[in-house]
């Protein structure tokens, strides 16, 4: 039983499972009996392994907190992200030859803001727009 008894105590007996990895020893506590100590520990291996994804996730796309409930939603939001962090990535290469950073990547959106004035602010067509921005509007395979 986890919890201090007539506190907090949780109302149903768990099963107490411990593991070893690289010589540091884990325990978890589960209602599982339905599985064995390695399945406990593996699940348990393949949940870090997802913080770790959300903690790169958060560190680097400086996503805070999922949008999407769905499984689909969820999908597409991760792809969007990591789609965005490679196009980052390869602009910061290409560019300025570094990798991503949240300098370069406020630079690039003061830039963009800073484009999307200029054009608001004048009276051009589009096709004007289309070729004041042709330079860097091609893509590289």
């Amino acid at each position: 039983m986890l919890g201090t008894p007539d506190v907090n105590q949780s109302e149903e007996k768990l099963r107490l499972v411990g593991y070893e990895v690289n010589g540091i020893r884990y325990w978890v506590a589960t209602n599982r009996y339905d599985l064995s100590a390695e399945q406990i520990a593996l699940i348990y291996k393949l949940r870090w392994e997802i913080e770790k994804f959300f903690a790169w996730w958060k560190r680097h796309l400086k996503v805070y907190h999922l949008i999407a409930r769905s499984e689909y939603g969820l999908m597409v939001q991760i792809l969007s992200g990591l789609i965005t962090y490679l196009l980052l990535a390869i602009y910061c290469y290409e560019q300025h030859n570094e990798k991503v950073s949240i300098q370069r990547v406020r630079q690039l959106r003061i830039q963009i803001q800073n484009e999307l004035r200029m054009y608001n602010n004048r009276s051009e067509s589009f096709k004007d727009f289309k070729e004041h921005t042709a330079w860097y509007s091609h893509a590289k395979t």
